[in-house]
């Protein structure tokens, strides 16, 4: 799906009047617009890394996706037979705060802040409104200028109260120069849900099968109300709750449904043989499109029914957003 993206107030100026690929979940940068890779100078642990955060994992035989598809065309099944070693993976996500600590230390920039703009949620009135005019299909995007991992939803927003939130705004090239900082990398798409289960059982959500609701059964931080006019934010929340809310799954792990997405080290490919399957690969491939998982805080099961542990979304490796973050796995040795 291709939307128009809109700026800052909802318009577009000229130069800003370029298509970008979008799924309901994010905006994704065309892939060749940078896509750059970054490098810090090999596997440094730092003394931020906190490697004792990281749970141990017992690998084996496991499974990836389902045979109970929700969104077929995102490749969530069928599901297939895997093999994994042992590994570690930290109970959160990356917290502002960590991140904060690798900038300092390392100098690193961001492909936000090199391209000068990211994209935004923004589900009021005037913001739809603007977006709906000039023709876009998901009006709740919204491309804003100097947007960065420190302001999150553009100027005038600040981390300062949500230093223990998950960093957002940052892509998998940015991912990924985090993770060799603290010497370690982003989880496969199998390491994630076999995590996210609590090991080789079939579970929907990282609980079990009871699904959330609007009301009463809240497991996560994910939207509640009218999705995109009415976040009742039942939950506590309105965009990103602090890394360790909620309830850790069965092996200690926080919020693997909802909050934010996280980037995984896998390219997006969809398993099947249709001819619709085979041009979303190939535009995937041509792309260099990467697995998310977990769904955000803008997951409702009437629109974005993605906060199930098979479900994915893909993005391009140098886009970001207002509701994408990420968790570090670490190699057994």
């Amino acid at each position: 799906m291709k939307t128009k993206a809109t700026g800052k107030n909802g318009k577009l100026s000229t130069s800003e009047e370029k298509t970008v690929e979008a799924s309901c979940c994010g905006l994704s940068r065309k892939g060749n617009e940078g896509g750059r890779k970054v490098e810090i100078g090999g596997s440094v642990v730092s003394e931020t890394g906190e490697a004792e955060q990281a749970i141990r994992v017992s690998g084996g035989r496991s499974f990836v996706g389902t045979n109970a598809q929700e969104i077929p065309v995102d490749g969530e099944g069928p599901e297939r037979p895997v093999t994994l070693n042992d590994y570690l993976l930290e109970a959160t996500t990356v917290t502002n705060a960590r991140f904060a600590a690798f900038i300092e230390a390392t100098g690193y920039v961001t492909e936000a802040e090199r391209f000068g703009w990211s994209a935004v949620f923004h589900g009021d009135q005037d913001h739809l409104e603007a977006a709906t005019r000039i023709g876009s299909q998901l009006p709740w995007w919204h491309k804003i200028d100097n947007v960065s991992w420190q302001q999150p939803e553009g100027p005038g927003s600040t981390i300062e109260d949500r230093m223990d939130h998950p960093v957002v705004q940052v892509s998998w090239n940015d991912a990924n120069a985090f993770a060799r900082w603290v010497g370690g990398r982003l989880p496969t798409e199998a390491e994630w849900e076999h995590a996210a289960r609590g090991g080789a059982v079939r579970k929907r959500y990282p609980w079990g099968d009871a699904e959330p609701d609007d009301e009463s059964h809240i497991f996560c931080n994910i939207w509640q109300g009218r999705f995109p006019v009415l976040n009742t934010a039942r939950d506590g929340y309105v965009r990103t709750a602090p890394a360790k809310s909620f309830e850790p799954n069965a092996l200690g792990f926080y919020s693997m449904s909802g909050n934010v997405w996280e980037w995984t080290q896998d390219a997006f490919r969809v398993r099947s043989v249709a001819k619709s399957a085979r041009q979303r690969n190939a535009h995937a491939l041509e792309h260099s499109e990467k697995v998310l998982k977990g769904g955000s805080f803008l997951c409702h099961i009437s629109y974005c029914y993605r906060y199930r542990i098979a479900a994915r979304m893909a993005m391009t490796p140098d886009s970001a957003g207002s509701n994408t973050g990420f968790r570090v796995a670490y190699d057994v040795k």
